[in-house]
């Protein structure tokens, strides 16, 4: 099993850049205070200079790191400039083009900080040692030592270690981190298991299938890894547009130094400052807090209302997705069995049958039984506790309820007691083919009737597939559950393409396919087993409320509450935020362009330059916080219309 290493100065950074913005914040303030209220300048000067080195500190460690690797970024051209603005006594310039480029380094650090915790927080599902029989010893190992063919012995509450078959015992095991099913899976001699499940109940004898590094898990965290560094093709783009227009802008500004008083055409001074003039107006302040003003608002706006984007990025992918990806069990639906149907014997109530079979599970914590008896409770059946309970893994319960037996479990597993008769055997089947678990209730070996159990879809999920459909959005659902329950569930919210009986893997090569053939594609889970295709999606979004650990680290996207309809409103306000996005990089561009014109064309002056490239930051910012107003209005219209 391997092990995330995260360097000490990584560390160090996390903690650091924060508080040199929040310094460099503070000496802007109190420079611009003390200049107002005539405070000496050396006093002024020495917060100018504080503001620059905590400003600047990692954006020159960047800059001095890619010059020695032969690259000229974008971080060299914020700490010329900066200098450029502080040699003709603009310091203030400096320190807020500094202050507002670090701001935003830091948050994108933030962002990659969570993301690195995603991965580690998976190898808590591992147990660091396991029991292992070989020949007639038992040997506590750790899991790294497990051999294939080695027989693991796996009491109740125990996490299974590796990926095998069970060769001995029976129990219920929740395998929900792997395939997202919420119903504990009923395991006996022959099934096979996987690394990372819960038993709950039985003792179980697995013998080892694969080594440690090659479960099913173990895919999962690797996964996880690939699909996060796939990411990276974009922001090497993005590294290149930076490399290139640092080099054009800092190559002109030293041309234009150099050549015109060597051509004779003007004095070294003058030109100089006109340089100056034009390294300020040209470094693209406007253009790198174009973006994050208006994402950071967008977020702003979407966390008051349940939705947590982790950042710009994200936001910005959302509004280019064509499908949504949606995981079933505890996304779609809500994660826990509720009892539908109920089928009675003849002479049978429906009273007496759930008070049989709710006072003989009174006392099982399997979640089929806690279903029962909650559906007794909230219908006022009476039931009794039993005088004697037991429960056996894999084939019910067995208990002793005034007097008479009653067993609770699969029909095939009570029919070594009494044959099913051909009216339960049609009841079964149907309930069966509409994706339903069916229990039988015995009592003295008489079939009292049958159970019908399922998870139930979400009230808001129909309303949200059909709102994605009229944006133009495509709904699919992927799943590790049996095709039958899958497309019960579809039919019933709406979802016509359905992929179901998918391990992790699986759901990620789906992902993959979906992604040839829409494009950008949105992943919405919960669970441990949704981590890979989470990761993998352009944007992955988590339930917050049911989510796993893993789905709200790993994903872009966080629905607090387990509001599915924020989900469209999370759409609609990712469009408008791109828009405005758009319109602040154009804006910012031609003021760019403008202001650089006019150095040239009228010898624009620097308090003028400083105006223009101030002002123009000024206006991007509020066309930024505009977004603040979005979702409220976009929440008016949904309402309007009735979503």
């Amino acid at each position: 099993m391997q092990h995330i290493y995260v360097p000490a100065r990584v560390l160090s950074e996390e903690w650091l850049a924060p508080r040199l913005v929040a310094l460099t914040l503070v000496a802007i303030v109190l420079s611009f205070l003390g200049e107002r209220a005539g405070i000496q300048s050396g006093f002024l000067l020495a917060l100018n200079i504080v503001s620059y080195l905590a400003g600047g500190f990692f954006g020159t460690k960047t800059a001095i790191e890619s010059l020695r690797a032969g690259e000229i970024d974008i971080d060299l051209l914020m700490i010329l400039a900066a200098l450029g603005a502080a040699v003709i006594g603009q310091w203030h310039e400096g320190a807020i083009l500094l202050f507002l480029f670090s701001l935003s380094n830091v948050l994108q650090d933030y962002a990659i900080g969570r993301s690195r915790n995603a991965i580690k927080s998976l190898f808590t599902l591992y147990p660091e040692v396991a029991k292992v029989k070989r020949g007639e010893t038992i040997t506590v190992l750790a899991i790294k030592e497990i051999r294939i063919g080695d027989t693991v012995l796996i009491e109740p509450g125990e996490r299974i270690p590796v990926d095998g078959d069970v060769i001995g015992g029976s129990s219920a095991v929740d395998e929900s981190p792997i395939t997202g099913e919420s119903i504990p899976a009923d395991k006996s001699v022959g099934d096979r298991v996987y690394a990372g499940s819960l038993n709950i109940q039985g003792i179980l004898d697995v013998r080892a299938q694969c080594l440690a590094e090659q479960t099913t898990l173990s895919r999962i965290i690797r996964s996880v890894e690939e699909a996060q560094e796939s990411k990276a093709p974009t922001e090497r783009f993005l590294d290149r547009f930076e490399q290139r227009y640092a080099k054009i802008i800092i190559l002109s500004v030293m041309l234009f130094i150099v050549v015109p008083p060597a051509l004779g055409l003007t004095d070294f001074r003058s030109n100089f400052y006109r340089a100056m003039v034009l390294l300020t107006v040209a470094s693209p302040c406007a253009l790198v807090i174009s973006v994050p003003s208006a994402f950071i608002s967008a977020i702003a706006s979407a966390a008051r209302n349940g939705v947590l984007f982790k950042g710009g990025a994200s936001l910005e992918q959302l509004a280019a997705v064509k499908a949504f990806a949606f995981d079933k069990t505890g996304t779609l639906t809500l994660g826990q069995p509720e009892v539908t149907d109920l089928v009675c014997a003849s002479g049978v109530t429906d009273t007496t049958l759930i008070a049989m079979a709710a006072s003989a599970e009174a006392r099982s914590e399997h979640p089929l039984a806690k279903a029962i008896v909650s559906y007794g409770d909230r219908a006022n059946i009476p039931t009794s506790q039993p005088e004697q309970f037991a429960a056996v893994p894999g084939h019910g319960v067995r208990a002793r309820v005034n007097g008479r037996e009653v067993r609770v479990g699969r029909v095939s597993r009570l029919e070594s007691s009494a044959t099913s008769p051909d009216w339960m055997q049609q009841a079964q089947t149907k309930l069966e083919l509409e994706g339903k678990t069916v229990v039988a209730v015995l009592c003295d070996k008489a079939w009292l009737g049958l159970i019908a159990l399922a998870d139930q879809s979400r009230a808001e999920a129909a309303l949200l597939v059909n709102a994605l459909r009229e944006v133009g959005i495509v709904s699919v659902m992927l799943t590790g559950d049996n095709r039958r329950v899958a497309k019960s569930i579809a039919a019933e919210i709406g979802i016509e393409r359905v992929y179901a009986e998918l391990l992790p893997e699986d759901k990620a090569e789906v992902l993959r396919n979906l992604q040839q053939e829409f494009g950008a594609v949105a992943m919405v889970g919960d669970g441990i087993n949704d981590a890979p295709a989470l990761a993998l999606a352009e944007v992955g979004v988590a339930m917050g409320g049911a989510g796993t650990d893993i789905a709200l680290e790993t994903s872009d996207v966080v629905l607090m509450g387990d509001r599915l309809e924020r989900i469209i409103d999370a759409v609609r306000l990712s469009k408008r935020a791109r828009h405005v996005v758009q319109q602040n990089i154009l804006f910012s561009l031609a003021v760019i362009a403008m202001l650089t014109l006019g150095v040239f064309a009228v010898e624009l002056p620097l308090p003028l330059g400083v105006l223009g490239h101030e002002g123009s930051t000024v206006i991007v910012v509020l066309n930024g916080l505009l977004s603040l107003l979005v979702l409220p209005e976009i929440r008016r219209q949904r309402l309007a219309r009735g979503h």
